[in-house]
C-alpha cells in the first residue's frame, strides 16, 4: 500500500527499503529491477506523490516537501550505486573482452530499424488504408499554432517555461512543439474541406527522464473535419484502429474528460486482451469533437462543419503492446533492443 504523502515515518521506511534494495544489487541488471520497483510509476513513493493531487490545498506544500526530500534521497543513492556498479562492469568487460589481435575479424551484423519507426509506419499504413492522408509540420513552432489556435487560454499552465521549451528571443513567440496538434491547424488552413489527416511526429516537453517519461517523444494525432461528423464516427474510427493494432478481440471505451481543443472530450481506454498479467483496460490517449473555437481559428464555420480529433503516444503504445517496462530502453541506442523486435529493414 502506498504511504500517505504526509506520513513522514512511512515515507522514510519506503526510502530505507529502496536504499537497501540498491545496495543489495550486485550488477546493473539487478539495479535496474530495484530501480523499477522503487522509482517506477507503481512504486510507493510515486503513488504517494500522485496522491498529493487529492490533498487539501493547505497540505499540498508540506506533502510536496516530504515527497521531494524522500525521492531526492532515493535518487542520490541510486546514482551513487550506479557509478559503483558501472565501474565494476567496465572492469569486468575489459577483462572478458580482451582482443586477440591474431584472430580472424568478425563480420559486422546487419542493422535494424528502430521499433518506434516501424510502429509509426504501421499506424500510418492503417489510416492510409482508411483513405486518410499523412500530414507533417515544423518541430519549431509558433506559439499561436501550438496554443492560441487550439483554444489554450493565456493563463493555461502549459504555457509556462517549466512545461514548454521556449526559444530565444521571447518576442519571437517560438517554441518546440508540445504536441502534433499544430499540424492539424495547419492542415485546416492549407487543405480543402473535408479534411482527414493523421499527424505523426516528434514532440518536446520539459519532463525528466524516467521509466515512463522522456523530454523528447513521439505522437500520432488524427483529425477529421466534414459535414455531419459525430462522436459515433470518432468511436467507430478508433474501434477499427484498435482492432487493427491489437487484434479482433480489442475494444475501446471513452471516459469524459476536458481538453481545451475538443468539446466534448474523452479519455480513450483500450481493452488489451494480450496484456501482461491478463486482459485489462489500459489508458491509451485523448479524443473528442473539435472545439468550435478551434474551427473558427482556422476559418471554418462550425455551423456547417464538425470534426473529431484524437492523439496517442507512440512510446506508450509500444510499451504496453510489446511489454517494454522502461521507456529509457527505447532511447539508449542499444542495437539489442531493436533486434528483440526482429531485423526489419
Amino acid at each position: 500500500m502506498a504511504p500517505s504523502p504526509l506520513d513522514e515515518a512511512a515515507l522514510q521506511n519506503a526510502v530505507a527499503e529502496a536504499l537497501a534494495a540498491f545496495e543489495e544489487a550486485t550488477d546493473l541488471e539487478e539495479l535496474k529491477t530495484a530501480r523499477l520497483a522503487h522509482t517506477g510509476e507503481k512504486s510507493p513513493l510515486s503513488q504517494a506523490n500522485a496522491a498529493i493531487r487529492d490533498l487539501p490545498k493547505d497540505q499540498k506544500s508540506a506533502a510536496g516537501k516530504l515527497i521531494g526530500g524522500a525521492r531526492g534521497q532515493v535518487n542520490k543513492a541510486l546514482a551513487a550505486r550506479t557509478v559503483v556498479l558501472e565501474e565494476e562492469n567496465d572492469a569486468r568487460i575489459l577483462l572478458e573482452e580482451t582482443v586477440d589481435v591474431t584472430a580472424a575479424p568478425r563480420r559486422r551484423r546487419a542493422g535494424a530499424r528502430h521499433p518506434l519507426s516501424v510502429l509509426q509506419e504501421q499506424v500510418c499504413d492503417i489510416f492510409v488504408g482508411m483513405g486518410w492522408e499523412i500530414a507533417e509540420g515544423p518541430e519549431l513552432e509558433s506559439e499561436w499554432f501550438n496554443f492560441d489556435a487550439l483554444n489554450f487560454q493565456p493563463d493555461h499552465p502549459a504555457r509556462e517555461m517549466q512545461d514548454t521549451f521556449f526559444v530565444e528571443p521571447p518576442e519571437a513567440h517560438l517554441l518546440l512543439r508540445t504536441h502534433t496538434s499544430p499540424v492539424q491547424v495547419r492542415s485546416m488552413l492549407e487543405r480543402e474541406l473535408p479534411v482527414y489527416v493523421l499527424c505523426p511526429g516528434k514532440v518536446f516537453r520539459t519532463d525528466e527522464i524516467d521509466a515512463t517519461h522522456t523530454p523528447v517523444f513521439h505522437q500520432f494525432e488524427g483529425l477529421a473535419v466534414d459535414k455531419g461528423l459525430s462522436m459515433a464516427d470518432l468511436r467507430g474510427t478508433l474501434e477499427h484502429f484498435a482492432r487493427q493494432m491489437f487484434g479482433a478481440e480489442a475494444k475501446i471505451r471513452l471516459r469524459p474528460n476536458y481538453f481545451p481543443f475538443t468539446e466534448p472530450s474523452a479519455e480513450l481506454d483500450i481493452w488489451h486482451p494480450g496484456a501482461k498479467g491478463g486482459p485489462q483496460w489500459i489508458e491509451w490517449g485523448g479524443c473528442g469533437m473539435v472545439n468550435p473555437n478551434v474551427l473558427r481559428a482556422a476559418g471554418i464555420d462550425p455551423e456547417v462543419y464538425s470534426g473529431f480529433a484524437f492523439g496517442m503516444g507512440i512510446e506508450r503504445t509500444l510499451m504496453f503492446r510489446n511489454e517494454v517496462p522502461d521507456m529509457r530502453d527505447m532511447i539508449e541506442g542499444d542495437i539489442r533492443f531493436s533486434e528483440h523486435f526482429g531485423m526489419e529493414i
